[in-house]
Order: structure tokens, then sequence, then C-alpha cells
């Protein structure tokens, strides 16, 4: 199946410069379970001085009454720049254990404690974070060893912080015969909601984990307590995915409306919820504006972003090493790049291009589907609508915030002239992992260009491609850049078809490895034929092994999997393609295939039926979401719709774990994703990730887990392979591409709101009756089918890309941007029933075939 985020990130250990302050003395071998506890550390009450503890370099310090204080210095950059130790301590495969100290500051920090392997990769036992105050505290954390080590290490990690302090530590104990940790995850009430809200004319489902054989009833109560429906569930047993034996509770028939209810069933009630208003236009935008505090290069407004502001990351300002000059790895090219800006790709300060293609290409998306779907309103995107600093350029929000990324793209194409120009180079990241917690403008690290890779150029140009046409109405000088770096770009890989990213990476970045570039060749030949209609790329789409091969597996589309993100383009953005309607199919039985899915789970999931449950789960979820949100703007039929709400009920809280994986958002609510300045786990001065942050979602996959994740959840059943801790980032880590779908159903479900409201009873066909090179005739005919005259007609459309209106008659014509809106109907009088009113306009267009808009809005009093 198609991995929906393969990244290796870990907590990077700088190799250290250690001093000894005593001899370490042999530790105690284990002892059974059933014996009186070891401890493992020597000299844990600091008896005997500091005699088996070391130290780095940079720490001095002395013991008074059985505490250990040091003074640690101020400026260093991670936690690892000073530490506090004891070696050679034996470890039992399957035993576990329990440390134990007590620690106190001179000010309010976190610090990091370790058991570990002093040896690359740095494997741990046990990793945790305590936050110290001025009063001693007492600590104590449990963990079961996964090997036999002879030579672990206890380390406090005490670097990173800005101001001197003083550590002090006393009753330090490693102890055996501990009782083995268990996680229980407070997964709330047994009846599992949307914790959001619901639609009044869209689907109502809950499921309750019960182990009742027989239906139960079930009611529904209003915020004052005031019963207004109940009901009966629907066993359906034994669910593997969540381990656990569930009902599902259908109450779509209730029509009350408001905040604040609750359901309740087999002596449990459900966390509070709304029904009716619009309950996701927040989501939207909030999906949406999560990437302005992802910038680089671009320090953070706090009066945009309450609460996030922060300095500009990596603009060459000490201690930065900066993005001004990026030279190449090892010596691989003779020049330098400006990469400054982009999006930090998640929790991170790197930045990688077919990451950052695909989650470009899918927030510029959620405009384009605007523009043409028929539930679309792009007045909902307008100049001023998401928090960034664009306001009042007459650009759509949504695509300003895109540019910042677009413009970091460009700016990876290797320069004319030099052995691979045209190409686009993989991705930029520090020469080391650096720890958490770390601001983008403290990183110290020096920064390096990986090589130019296929899949990276080919990403460039699709990308580009589409920005091209969609900024075209808007800022023609940048829409003409775009669609040159797409077209040299697409040169380019063709003559280098076959460089290709490796499996592993240099330390500092995730690789984002791929070896099949059919389908980044599939989705830019897309882009590029929806842009210029040229015949090359239609050819190269007619020809490919993809066009009609089934593109929507599990997870649908992916970083590494674009061939369905190639077809949703296809099928929805306006273009002259031979055979589209083929594609238009693949695309709705695909969604069937989902739905049919859906249908068969208590918990209205498609994704997971295997019995897997991949890195960034959630955003498998969603992005099979957007392939069926797509199949209802291609048909209208309403049961798409219905499983686009259905579907995004799980990511909001009906779920095993009861847990609403975006920030802000529901009673119980992910907010420790793994994130180097939305850290409050690890420093309360921080903040967590802004709402609208999207965790990445349960893991099944154990080779992919971090230590967190094997630490607590062996065993899991998949849909319970998730834990809220900034440590687990192969279970909670926040990046751009698993927003991007979010921002994407979150527009499509706010839309979807107010898209059944009656609706005047007119018809309209548009008709091209004529072309020529650089222009055509338009003819646009209004019919009224009802029984009642209609006032003040109105219509709406997008115009395709590449075409404009030059003049028109019997009407009056407005364009802004791509959205065109014809007043005076009718010459601004009534339009009888069973009455045709004929209008028409010239326009221009490029040198592709003139089509028609995908629908019109026609609007009335």
């Amino acid at each position: 199946m198609p991995r929906t985020a393969l990244r290796r990130r870990r907590l990077g250990v700088a190799v250290l410069t250690a001093l000894t302050l005593g001899a370490a003395a042999a530790a105690p071998a284990a002892q059974a379970q059933d014996e009186e506890p070891t401890d493992l550390i020597t000299n844990g009450d600091f008896a005997s001085g500091t005699s088996g503890w070391w130290t780095t370099a940079n720490l001095t310090g002395a013991v008074a009454d059985g505490e250990w204080c040091v003074d640690v210095p101020g400026g260093t950059a991670n936690a690892w720049d000073a530490i506090v130790g004891q070696d050679g301590l034996p470890l039992v495969t399957g035993e576990s254990y329990e440390l134990r100290f007590t620690a106190r500051a001179s000010s309010a920090v976190s610090v990091r404690a370790l058991v570990q392997r002093p040896v690359d990769p740095w494997p741990t036992a046990v990793e945790e974070f305590p936050v110290l105050s001025s009063e001693a505290q007492d600590f104590s954390y449990a963990f079961t060893a996964s090997a036999d080590w002879t030579d672990a290490q206890l380390a406090f990690q005490i670097g990173r912080h800005a101001e001197p302090w003083q550590f002090c530590l006393s009753e330090v104990q490693l102890l055996t015969g501990a009782e083995p940790p268990v996680y229980e995850p407070d997964t709330g009430p047994r009846v599992r909601v949307n914790q959001v809200g619901y639609l009044p004319d869209g689907p109502k489902r809950a499921t309750l984990v019960t182990d009742a054989a027989g239906a139960v009833p079930w009611q529904l109560h209003d915020a004052e307590g005031t019963l207004v429906a109940q009901g009966e569930s629907s066993p359906h047993g034994a669910e593997p995915t969540s381990g656990e034996s569930v009902h599902v509770i259908d109450f779509s028939s209730a029509a009350a409306t408001g905040e604040g209810f609750t359901l309740t069933a087999d002596g449990e009630t459900s966390y509070p919820f709304a029904i009716g208003g619009n309950p996701y236009r927040d989501l939207a935008v909030d999906a949406m504006s999560f990437y302005y505090p992802q910038r680089s290069g671009i320090a953070i407004d706090d009066a945009i972003a309450p609460g996030y502001g922060r300095e500009a990351g990596h603009v060459d300002i000490a201690p930065n090493q900066g993005d001004g000059a990026v030279p190449c790895y090892a010596d691989a090219c003779d020049y330098t790049l400006d990469v400054t800006g982009g999006w930090y790709d998640a929790g991170d300060h790197g930045k990688y291009v077919v990451n950052g293609g695909i989650s470009v290409a899918q927030l510029m998306s959620v405009y384009e589907r605007a523009l043409h779907a028929p539930t679309g309103d792009a007045g909902l995107l307008g100049d001023g609508t998401l928090r960034i600093p664009e306001h009042g350029d007459g650009v759509p929000d949504v695509l300003d915030e895109a540019r910042w990324e677009m413009e970091f793209l460009l700016s990876m194409q290797v320069p004319a002239g030099e052995e691979l120009a045209g190409m686009a180079h993989h991705k930029i990241h520090d020469e080391n992992w650096t720890g958490l917690p770390l601001m983008p403008a403290d990183d110290p690290q020096p920064r390096y260009l990986q090589p130019p890779s296929t899949a990276a150029t080919l990403n460039l140009a699709a990308a580009a491609a589409q920005a091209a046409r969609l900024f075209a109405p808007y800022d023609a000088a940048f829409a003409a850049e775009c669609r040159e770096a797409a077209e040299t770009a697409w040169a380019a890989a063709l003559a280098h078809p076959d460089v290709y990213a490796p499996d592993t990476s240099p330390a500092g970045g995730g690789p984002y490895g791929d070896s099949d570039v059919t389908d980044e060749f599939y989705w830019a030949a897309t882009e590029l034929y929806l842009t210029t209609g040229a015949k090359t790329y239609e050819e190269h789409l007619l020809a490919s092994k993809l066009h009609d091969a089934d593109s929507f597996g599990p997870g649908a589309f992916h970083w590494g999997s674009v061939a369905a993100l190639a077809k949703l383009d296809l099928a929805l953005v306006p273009n002259a393609l031979p055979g589209r309607d083929e594609i238009v199919a693949q695309v709705v039985a695909g969604a069937d295939n989902y739905l049919e899915l859906q249908a068969a789970s208590p918990w209205g999931l498609s994704y997971g039926s295997n019995g897997t449950f991949d890195w960034g789960s959630n955003s498998a979820v969603l992005n099979e979401l957007v392939v069926v949100a797509t199949a209802f703007d291609l048909t209208g039929e309403a049961q798409y719709r219905d499983g686009v709400l259905t579907g995004l009920d799980y990511i909001l809280g009906r779920n095993a774990l009861g847990n609403s994986y975006v920030t802000g958002y529901g009673s119980h609510d992910s907010r420790n994703m793994h994130s180097r300045w939305y850290a409050n786990q690890l420093d309360p001065s921080l903040p967590n990730p802004p709402a609208g942050t999207l965790a990445g979602g349960p893991n099944s996959v154990t080779g992919t887990w971090d230590p967190v994740a094997q630490r607590w959840l062996t065993g899991c059943a998949p849909q319970r392979c998730y834990i809220d801790d900034i440590g687990s980032w192969a279970t909670n880590e926040l990046t751009i591409n698993w927003n991007a779908p979010l921002a994407q159903i979150a527009n499509f479900a706010a839309e979807q709101a107010g898209s059944v409201t009656a609706t005047p009873s007119c018809e309209v066909e548009y008709r091209i009756n004529g072309q020529w090179p650089g222009g055509f005739n338009a003819q646009i005919l209004v019919t009224n089918t009802g029984d009642t005259p209609l006032q003040d007609v109105s219509l709406e459309w997008a115009l395709p890309t590449g075409q404009s209106i030059v003049h028109s008659w019997s009407v009056a014509l407005v364009q802004e941007g791509h959205t065109v809106t014809a007043t005076d109907v009718a010459g601004g009088l009534e339009l009888k029933p069973g009455r045709t009113f004929t209008f028409g306009f010239i326009g221009s267009k490029d040198a592709r075939t003139a089509v028609a808009p995908a629908s019109v809005t026609c609007s009335a009093a």
C-alpha cells in the first residue's frame, strides 16, 4: 500500500566531551523480579561526593548535604550541550526498572532525563522531560528494557537555556524489579462523537463502545438537558482496528439545532457537540492559517498570530548560519543558492521540495475547487480572510500563503549554465539533528543543499504550473515566472529521468526517497497541460501507463504517490483532454470504493480496513475524503457529501481513543505534537501548536516507531497506536502535507453548511459558438424553469485558465481575478416563467481550445 509519510526523524545526540569527576564503580547485576530491588546507580546519594558521576567540561559544582548542585552556563543551543551522567549500567531484556531522583533548579526550566546507550544511533530505553522549579521535587519513571545492554547510560541533559542557572540533584536510583509500566490513555466517554459538530441536514452518527450483545437505548439531550431525540443502537460486535466491541448510534433524523448537545447510552454520556450553524468555518480558517507560523525567513507577528510571535528563522543572523547562501552537501556543487523563505516542513527546521510541492498544490487546490465546484465559494477565500500579513493586496489570502512556499520552491532550481540546470535540489536542512525545544532563530547548525532529484524537479514543475494559472489574474509577471520555471523543470526531468533521492539521508533531515517517478511525470504533465493546453503534455498523459490504471488505493495519494492527485485536477478543472469522461469515471469509482469501506466500518472510516495504520494515517484518511469530495463536485450526489462529513467525524473524535486530532477543536484534543517551537510540554513558556493543527495519528507499523511509541504502545490495536506526546514523532508529528488535506476537507465541509438552501429555478446553458487564435465567442442562455417570476437575476462563474473578458452585450459583466459576475440579466427586469434571456461576450484566450466553466451559479430574489 502507499506510504503516507516515509520520514525518519529522531532526536540527535552530539558527541560529548566528558569530564570524569570520580572513578565509576561496578554496578551490581540485575535481580529477578521476585527478589529485593537492586539499585544500579553508584553513589546516588552523593555520600562519596561525585564518585561514579561525570559531567561535560562546561559544568562545575559541589556536593553539600547529599545534594549535588552544578552551575549551568547560558547560551547553549541543545539539551546535550551540558550533561550530568553515569555510565556502565546493565539492562536486561524484558525486565522493568524504575528511575527515581529528586531535583530542583534556580529558575523554572525543563531538562531531558535519559537512559540510553552512549553510542550512535543513541537508542533510548526511557526519555522524559521533567519541569523543575526552585522547590525540590521527586520524580519517578518506570520502563521495560527491550534489549540487553551492559553499557547503558543515565544522562541528565541540561543545556539549551539562554541564561545561566543552577541544577541540583539528589537521591538518584535506578531500581530493578519495578512493576511493568502500562499506558492507559484517557479515552473519555464510551459514546464517541464528532466533538465539534454536525450539520442539520447531514449524517449524525456516533460509536458506542460496549460489550452488550443486543441494542441499547440512546437519548439526545440539548444543553438544558431536554430530551430531543431517542432510539436504539445497532450492534456491530468486535471491531479489529480498535480492539473493542461497538455499536453504532444513528441520530441523523434529529431536527434540533444549537450548542451543547450530548448523547447518552449504556450509562455513558458523550462529550458535548453542536448541531447546525457552521461548525467548520473556523476550522477551515485555522487549518489554512497554520502555515503562517510555519514560515521560514520572516518574523512571525504576534499581532497577527497571537501567542506565536517569534524572531525570523534562518536569515543569516547569528547563531543561525542562514539560508541566504547555502552550499551543496559534501561539495557536490560549486555554487550557493539563496533559499530563504518557504515553510518549515514539520517539527524541525528542514525544507523539502517533494513535501513542499504536494503541500502547496493541495493548498492552492482549496482555491481552485472554490472556482470550479458547484458548492465552491471563492468569496470565503478572499483578501483578508486568513491570519497572514499580506492583507490589502487584492489577492486571495490562500494564494498569498501558497506564494510564500512557491517562491522557495523556485529558489531550489539549479541555475542555468550548471550541469543539472533546471533540476530542483531535493531538500535543504541542517548538518545534524537539533534537540527539542529550539526556536528557528536559535538553530546554530550549518545548512546544506542536498543533491537534485527527478522527483523534486517534477514536483516543482507541477506546483509551478498550477501557480501559473491561478496567479495569472493577480500577478501576470509572477505567473509567467512560474510557467517558465515549470517548463524548464519539465525539460530537465526529461533529460534526467532517473536521478533518484536515496532512502537514507545524512543526519539532520528526513530522506524522502523515491525511485519510481512515473507518477510525478504524470502529475507534472497534468498541471502543465491544464495551464498551457500544449499537445506535448496531452500526449504524455494519454501515453502514460497510469492514465487508465486504478490510482485510488488506500490513502489515495501522498508525497511519494501523486497519480490520484493529478486525476482529481483533470476531472475538476475545465479542460479539453480527449477521453476526460473516463478520468471522471475513475474518480467516482474510487470514491465509491471508499464509501463501501466506510459503510462497513462502525467508525465511519474508509481507511485501515486491511489492519494497517501507516505513519501519518490521519492525512491518509483525509486524502481519501478529498477523492470523495471531488466525486460530489462532479456528480452532485448527496451520498458523497455525506461520506465526507462522516469521515471527518473520525478526525474530530469518533474514534477508538475518543480524541480530536486537531488542536483547539473538541473537548479532548491533541496538543503535544512533535515540534521544536510548539513545545509547551517541555517548556511552559512556549505554546502548544496553533488551533487547527493536525496530529499525524495512529501508526501501527512498529518498524517506524520512536522510543516513546516503543515504550508505551507495544501490542496496541491499530487505532490505539497513538500517544499525544512531543517525543512521539512517529504518531504525533505535525507536517505541512498533513495539514493540507485538513484545509481541503474543512473548507469543503464549511461550504456544505449552506449548500442545501433553496436555489432559484433557473437553468443556465453556456455555449462557446466560435474560436479563433487568441479569442472566442460565448453565449449564455438563462431560462426560468419555475412557476413564478425571478427578480434581480445574476450569474457567477469562474473563467477557465487562460481566458478573460474583452467586451459583452445585453448584460453587465465584471471580472475580478478568476470570477465573473453578470448583473442586469433580463435587462434588469423580472424573468417570467418559461422565458429565456440570452447574452454574450467576446473573450480572449491563450493558444489552447476554449472550454466552458465547470458550473455557473444563478441567484435571484
